[in-house]
C-alpha cells in the first residue's frame, strides 16, 4: 500500500535512509524519488514548497559548493532564481522531503515523518 506518500530520497544520506526506514516500518510502501538522478521540475519544487509552507531559500543546503559558487546567499535572488538553481544543482535541495496529499515535511529529524503517517 502506497498511501500516496512520496519521499525525495538520497540513498547516501543517513537521515534520508532513516526516514525511509521509518516509513517502511509503519507498513507504508512510499514512492521513492531519487532526486539526484531525477531532479524535480520547477513546478514540482513550487508545489513542494507550498506543501512545506516555506520559501525557496529555506530549502537550500547552504553548505554545498554550488551554493557558494553560484552566490545563492545574495538576498536579491528571487524564489524563481533559487528554484532554478535547485533544479540545475539538485544537491542543493534539503533532504529528505516526504509528501502526502497537501502536506510535506523535511525528515530532519527522521521522526518528523510520523506526522504524515
Amino acid at each position: 500500500m502506497t498511501d500516496n506518500i512520496r519521499i525525495f530520497h538520497n540513498p547516501r544520506c543517513s537521515k534520508s535512509r532513516q526516514t525511509l526506514a521509518l516509513i517502511e516500518e509503519s507498513g507504508v510502501e512510499p514512492t521513492v524519488i531519487k532526486y539526484l538522478e531525477t531532479p524535480p521540475t520547477p513546478e514540482e519544487l513550487r508545489d513542494l514548497l507550498t506543501k512545506l509552507d516555506m520559501p525557496a531559500r529555506d530549502l537550500l543546503r547552504k553548505g554545498e559548493d554550488a551554493y557558494k559558487e553560484n552566490n545563492l546567499s545574495d538576498p536579491q535572488l528571487s524564489d524563481d532564481a533559487l528554484i532554478e538553481a535547485m533544479v540545475k544543482f539538485p544537491k542543493l535541495i534539503e533532504r529528505p522531503i516526504v509528501a502526502k496529499g497537501d502536506k510535506a515535511i523535511i525528515g530532519r529529524p527522521p521522526e518528523r515523518v510520523n506526522t504524515l503517517l
